[in-house]
């Protein structure tokens, strides 16, 4: 058993400790947003915020968070209301197949709580996940709108 906050709750989740972080909210808080991709930390379907920074799930322990504050996709939606990121996504129509694409707003989000003006350096070094239909223009696009740049 092993305690996590997960989007501003505690949370108990009955695995072993070496459970990536993942499996556990999608498998024990039904958490299904943040999305298995490869398994290795390299693709970014799996990045959720941990204290704010975009972590890649799928290879972070669940051990690992102890009482860091993690945070979802669905923690994003407020009342009703998307997120500015979420809001730009829909605006300059960046999913294709949307498999990526919670793990490209967490990585987004997190940027912009960092850096509310990133360059595309910025942007480049930061959203380093990867999109099998090749949305990237439209991510920059995204990103630049949610950033009111």
């Amino acid at each position: 058993m092993q305690k996590i906050q997960v989007n501003g709750k505690s949370h108990t989740v009955d695995v072993t400790p070496d459970t990536p972080l993942l499996w556990a909210l999608r498998e024990q808080l039904g958490l299904t947003g943040t999305k298995y991709g490869c398994g290795i930390a390299q693709c970014g379907s799996c990045t959720v915020m941990i204290n704010g920074q975009a972590i890649r799930s799928c290879s972070y322990p669940v051990s690992a968070v102890g009482q860091q504050k993690v945070e979802t996709i669905e923690s994003l939606e407020k009342n009703g209301r998307l997120s500015k990121v979420q809001q730009a996504w829909v605006e300059h129509q960046v999913p294709q197949c949307g498999y990526c694409q919670s793990g490209m707003i967490m990585a987004t989000t997190a940027l912009l709580r960092q850096n509310p003006n990133p360059s595309d350096a910025d942007i480049d070094a930061h959203i380093s996940n990867i999109c099998r239909c090749g949305t990237f223009q439209e991510v920059r696009k995204a990103v630049r709108a949610a950033a009111n740049v």
